[in-house]
C-alpha cells in the first residue's frame, strides 16, 4: 500500500482527485519511490510535479523525466504498456521497490541539473568541445548523443549515492543490476552509461556526509576527466 504520509503529496503533485485514479502498477511504483520524492520536494524544494499518462505510446519508457516552464515533470507511461515492467523481469519480486527507488532517484538527479540551470553545461574546469559553428551535422548529432549521456551516466551515479546513503547493505545488488540494465546493446545509445558505473564498483566510490548530488558530482568528474 502506498505510504499514508507520501499521500497528501501525491495528489497535490500528480492533480489527481483520489488515490482511486491510480492503477495498482502507478501506486505501487510511486509507492517504491515516495521516499526519494519526499526528499525531493519537501526537503530539497525541487519543482517537482507527477503527471500519469492516460494511453501510454508505443516508445514510451514507463517512468521518464522532462522539464517545462521551471518545473520537473514525472511522467509515468504505463496504461496500456504490456512492456512496462519488463526492466524489471530479472528482478525477484522482492528486490523491485528497491530498483523502481534506485530509477525514480535517477529521474530526481535529473530533475536536479535541470533546476540548478546546468543541464548538459560541464563543470568548472571542463572545457567544452561543443557548438562549432562548422559543425556537420554528423557532428552535432554526437556532440548531442555525448552530452546526454554524460547526464544519464550522472543520474545513474544520483541513484546509486542515493542508495548507498539509503540502504548499503543492498549497494551491491543495485549496482550489479544496473551495469545489466546498461549493458553495452545497439539499442543502449544515450544511455550507454557502463563507463561512469564502473567507477563506482562499491559504496566506498561516495564521499560520506555529503548530499547525494555532491557525492555523484565528485564520482561524475572523475569520469569527464577520463574522457579528455
Amino acid at each position: 500500500m502506498i505510504k499514508r504520509a507520501f499521500l497528501p503529496l501525491l495528489l497535490l503533485t500528480s492533480g489527481l482527485a483520489s488515490a482511486a485514479d491510480l492503477t495498482e502498477m502507478e501506486i505501487r511504483w510511486l509507492s517504491a519511490g515516495a521516499a526519494v520524492l519526499s526528499y525531493a520536494k519537501q526537503d530539497l524544494k525541487l519543482p517537482i510535479d507527477i503527471t500519469v499518462q492516460p494511453q501510454s505510446g508505443p516508445n514510451d519508457v514507463p517512468l521518464a523525466l522532462g522539464y517545462d516552464k521551471g518545473r520537473c515533470k514525472l511522467v509515468l507511461s504505463m496504461r496500456g504498456n504490456p512492456n512496462a515492467e519488463d526492466i524489471l523481469n530479472n528482478v525477484a519480486p522482492a528486490q523491485r521497490p528497491l530498483m523502481i527507488e534506485a530509477m525514480v532517484a535517477h529521474e530526481i538527479g535529473h530533475c536536479w541539473r535541470y533546476a540548478q540551470g546546468v543541464w548538459h553545461v560541464l563543470p568548472a574546469g571542463f572545457e567544452a568541445s561543443q557548438g562549432q559553428s562548422n559543425s556537420t551535422p554528423h557532428e552535432a548529432a554526437a556532440d548531442q548523443l555525448r552530452d546526454t549521456r554524460r547526464e544519464e551516466g550522472y543520474a545513474d551515479l544520483v541513484a546509486l549515492a542515493w542508495i548507498q546513503q539509503r540502504h548499503p547493505d543492498q549497494y551491491a545488488t543495485v549496482a550489479t543490476w544496473m551495469r545489466q540494465v546498461r549493458a553495452p546493446s545497439p539499442a543502449a545509445g544515450s544511455h550507454s552509461t557502463l563507463n561512469w558505473l564502473q567507477l563506482a564498483p562499491t559504496g566506498a566510490a561516495f564521499t560520506p556526509g555529503l548530499p547525494v548530488f555532491e557525492q555523484a558530482s565528485l564520482v561524475w568528474r572523475q569520469g569527464l576527466l577520463q574522457e579528455q
